[in-house]
């Protein structure tokens, strides 16, 4: 399973989802998903740019977790 910690990197930067979205370019619902890690995909260049705005790498991003963890 993968984590995505965004929720975790923007509240540390105190910023919203609308900040974020700003910052990005990226559409809002999009973000939101990522946020609550209610989706099961995530295009390159999303990466790439969250990556960028919020000054972190894709290991600061996503991590990769045993389903057993979870539980």
């Amino acid at each position: 399973m993968i984590k995505v910690h965004l929720s975790r990197i923007m509240g540390e930067k105190k910023l919203k989802i609308a900040d974020v979205a700003r910052m990005t370019g990226l559409h809002r619902n999009g973000i939101t998903k990522l946020y609550n890690e209610e989706t099961d995909g995530i295009k390159f260049d999303t990466l790439e740019k969250l990556c960028r705005a919020l000054e972190c790498d894709i290991s600061d991003l996503l991590e990769i977790i045993d389903d057993e963890e979870t539980k």
